[in-house]
């Protein structure tokens, strides 16, 4: 797959990200979907990003830059955030201004615009179930991010899945909404498909379930 053959998905994707969902945006994902409908811990995430973010890392799907913010991080921190979606990059950017952040306009679904292995950490969190495709197409995410990152650095992120986790009544009938809607494309995602593409890029991964989310952390070789 490639991101033109499925360019309407991949902007509807992003497009609840606009300044006036943005200011909200904390409220409803992490406090709300996450708690109720993904059971999965906001202090799970943050402890993941506390486990794996280093002096330079590469974000993509930036969402508000909550995780950023909110992680251990050094004051002399570099962090690099990538998104499709300009209002994002602005948002998170002004939220992390008292670190030295760069920003970068791109599809993660196509080669990133950057360096190749410059980056000791990049995480891609909540990004996966946004993406349109199956997992195996959606892996090409992990490998345009991957090749960003320097041999022995972590990659890392979650995503909602749809099969193979427990789905409670009311993400199942969320989850059919917001596929119509494009704004997730999770349907086929399962934790086997999920498991299977790390392995195969990733001798040293780990996957960890909480809810219908899985979160992922893995040394890129």
């Amino acid at each position: 797959m490639t991101a033109s053959s499925h360019s309407d998905q991949v902007y509807a994707g992003q497009a609840v990200y606009r300044p006036w969902t943005l200011p909200v945006y904390d409220l409803v994902a992490f406090k709300i979907n996450c708690r109720f409908l993904f059971r999965v811990p906001v202090s799970e995430v943050v402890a993941m990003f506390d486990r794996n973010v280093s002096a330079e890392h590469l974000d993509v799907g930036v969402g508000t830059g909550y995780f950023l913010d909110n992680c251990r991080t050094d004051p002399e921190q570099s962090i690099t955030l990538a998104d499709l979606n300009e209002h994002s990059l602005r948002h998170a950017a002004r939220r992390l201004a008292r670190f030295d952040v760069t920003t970068v306009r791109a599809n993660a679904l196509e080669p990133l615009p950057l360096p190749g292995a410059s980056f000791g950490s990049a995480s891609l969190n909540f990004l996966l179930h946004c993406v349109p495709g199956s997992i195996r197409e959606k892996a090409a995410v992990l490998d345009n991010v991957a090749a960003c990152v320097r041999p022995g650095g972590r990659l890392f992120g979650a995503t909602v899945l749809s099969k193979g986790v427990p789905v409670g009544a009311a993400a199942r009938a969320s989850f059919a909404a917001w596929n119509r809607r494009g704004m997730m494309n999770n349907s086929e995602d399962s934790l086997d498909d999920l498991r299977a593409e790390l392995a195969a890029r990733f001798p040293v991964h780990t996957v960890t379930v909480h809810g219908c989310t899985a979160l992922f952390e893995a040394e890129v070789p």
